[in-house]
């Protein structure tokens, strides 16, 4: 679909500069004066030059805090934080300890990184936002629709700490989730201990009831929320983190459509593993529907153009992340397009990262990859990737240049100060109506992939190569993943392929066997380096093996159970770097291209 565009800004004048800046220093002040007292302010080697300028000026004059701020906050990491956040692990914990850690009071809950990569996970403490921040949609967890939406969440969590009270008597629980899921609690008012006291809530626009959130399966978590959502032909938004999380969902539901139908026009639950105390709740939710069942029955299960739209008449729009590892689901004629259609519009939550949310979509842009920064969470500055200066001279969002990159560093209400996150992201232009920067994510930045490969591809290169060479000459693909292929010398990028279709037709189809080729080339023309050391011996063509299908559905649910992660948080890697998965992923290969 079309998207109206707005011409953005090369440049601020110099009113809106001004603007800029005095709203960024109202903000940064909000966050900064009250998380200086905490105990990582205090206690931080790394920002001793700081509180010892502070301590030297007169620490109530905001010009004066700003200034101090800007001169000598270095950019952190998150190995100044790690000792801190390990007090939370303690057992005992006890509140005097971990009071007023990062920003004031305890935190609601501890929010873990989704492990895509081969780093053990990080966790970062949030607190509760400004009652006015609260009020938020996106803080709520649920967005304004016309009919009901289809977003699957899970409440499951990793761990729950247990903080000893002062008083000497009670205790607070804290649950250790991922930010999506802990900021929905957050907003809902949902604590740990009581979340079998709401099994027969169900939320007003949503497609499922809270019970099934509660369930620990994997394979009955997706089969219950086709279930429901299968039901409600009122369905206007599709909400997935992920949007290859989506074509998961819908292996789901083509392997298990006819159950699926069946349990809609008789009103009952499905015998799926591990619902225990949660089934009764739920029958109590589905009623007998044959009208529906024979509705559903005649349009089929997911596999013609438009099938959604055919499923759920009313359905406008579908909301998931689509840039990175998720385009391979996304780009035309692949299955997502496929089975929504061209009159359903395809847009990504936003951008952010699980320390900080940096950018919303800019609905005057293109709405998959056009984002205006956001200071909702925090103040974000930005080191210049591609200056000759030193690496860490800091810039505000009024000093950014269009077409510049850059990787954004943020100081957050829950008390990171100039931390970076290591992503690349390039300014399109300023809003005309307030200055702010509208971006786009290009990848991260990472020099493992170098240093393993012999050659630095980023990961946005080596996904855009495959989705490239999958429309010139492959077919659909589900997913992919990428190992080191050790196999000759010397070593090269190697492909781990999930056909769509049917195996024997792709394989068939005439241009497959140039998809090495057509793969080789993408890369030759993407990267300089890749070019010059393929010129110097030190790397040579990809290689493109095909795994079984269900491979990459397996994987997801393995990393999930086995890390007590929420089916949106599991992403499969662009690389694989752990031996053992290695190894897992290579005992599925069924034949190379």
């Amino acid at each position: 679909m079309s998207h109206r565009q707005t011409v953005l800004l090369d440049s601020l004048s110099t009113e809106l500069s001004q603007q800029l800046k005095d709203r960024t220093d109202k903000i940064l002040l909000e966050i900064i004066q009250p998380n200086f007292a905490s105990q990582f302010a205090q206690g931080a080697p790394e920002l001793a030059v700081f509180r010892e300028a502070i301590a030297q000026s007169d620490s109530k004059d905001d010009i004066n805090f700003l200034r101090s701020f800007r001169e000598f906050i270095p950019i952190t990491n998150y190995e100044p934080y790690r000792p801190f956040i390990a007090k939370f692990l303690a057992t005992p914990c006890m509140e005097a300890d971990v009071k007023n850690m990062f920003a004031p009071g305890l935190p609601y809950f501890l929010a873990m990184t989704s492990m895509a990569s081969r780093n053990a996970p990080k966790l970062f403490p949030k607190y509760r936002p400004p009652p006015h921040l609260l009020q938020q949609s996106s803080y709520q967890g649920f967005f304004p629709s016309d009919g009901t939406t289809l977003a699957p969440f899970s409440l499951r969590y990793s761990q729950v700490l247990k903080i000893d009270c002062e008083d000497g008597q009670s205790s607070k629980d804290v649950a250790v989730c991922s930010a999506s899921i802990g900021i929905l609690r957050m907003g809902m008012n949902w604590d740990v201990e009581h979340d079998k006291d709401r099994l027969d809530l169900w939320v007003p626009g949503r497609t499922e009831p809270y019970a099934i959130s509660l369930v620990k399966s994997y394979r009955t978590l997706f089969i219950l929320n086709a279930l429901f959502a299968l039901a409600d032909r009122r369905v206007t938004t599709i909400r997935f983190l992920f949007a290859n999380v989506f074509v998961i969902f819908l292996q789901f539901v083509e392997d298990e459509w006819t159950l699926l139908v069946e349990c809609i026009e008789k009103g009952i639950i499905p015998d799926v593993e591990d619902l225990g105390d949660l089934r009764a709740p739920l029958e109590r939710h589905l009623a007998p529907d044959p009208v529906r069942a024979a509705e559903l029955r005649e349009i089929g299960p997911p596999v013609i153009q438009g099938w959604a739209v055919c499923v759920w008449p009313d359905l406008k729009q579908f909301v998931g992340i689509t840039g990175g590892h998720a385009a391979v689901s996304v780009p035309k004629a692949r299955q997502i397009t496929h089975l929504l259609g061209p009159s359903v519009t395809i847009k990504s939550h936003g951008y952010g990262s699980t320390e900080c949310g940096i950018a919303r979509v800019y609905p005057e842009g293109n709405p998959n990859t056009d984002f205006k920064v956001t200071f909702r969470d925090g103040v974000v500055e930005f080191l210049d990737v591609r200056s000759n200066e030193p690496s860490d001279r800091v810039l505000s969002a009024w000093e950014l240049v269009t077409g510049g990159h850059y990787e954004p560093v943020v100081t957050t209400r829950n008390g990171l100060w100039r931390y970076r996150l290591a992503d690349d992201i390039t300014v399109k232009g300023f809003a005309p109506d307030d200055g702010l920067p509208i971006i786009n994510y290009l990848h991260r930045r990472d020099d493992s992939l170098g240093v393993a490969f012999g050659a630095s591809c980023t990961e946005s290169q080596l996904t855009d190569a495959i989705v490239s060479a999958a429309q010139q000459s492959i077919g659909r693909i589900v997913s992919f993943t990428i190992v080191l292929d050790d196999r000759d010398k010397p070593v090269t990028y190697g492909y781990l392929v999930e056909f769509a279709g049917e195996l024997r037709s792709c394989l068939l189809r005439q241009d497959a066997r140039m998809a090495i080729n057509q793969l080789f080339d993408n890369l030759i023309s993407a990267s300089d380096d890749y070019r010059i050391v393929v010129w110097q011996g030190k790397s040579r063509k990809p290689t493109i093996r095909i795994v079984n299908k269900g491979t990459f559905a397996e994987y997801h649910r393995q990393k999930c159970e086995q890390t007590n992660i929420t089916v949106s948080q599991g992403k499969v890697p662009v690389v694989v770097f752990d031996p053992a998965m290695k190894e897992w992923l290579l005992e599925r290969v069924i034949t190379e291209l």
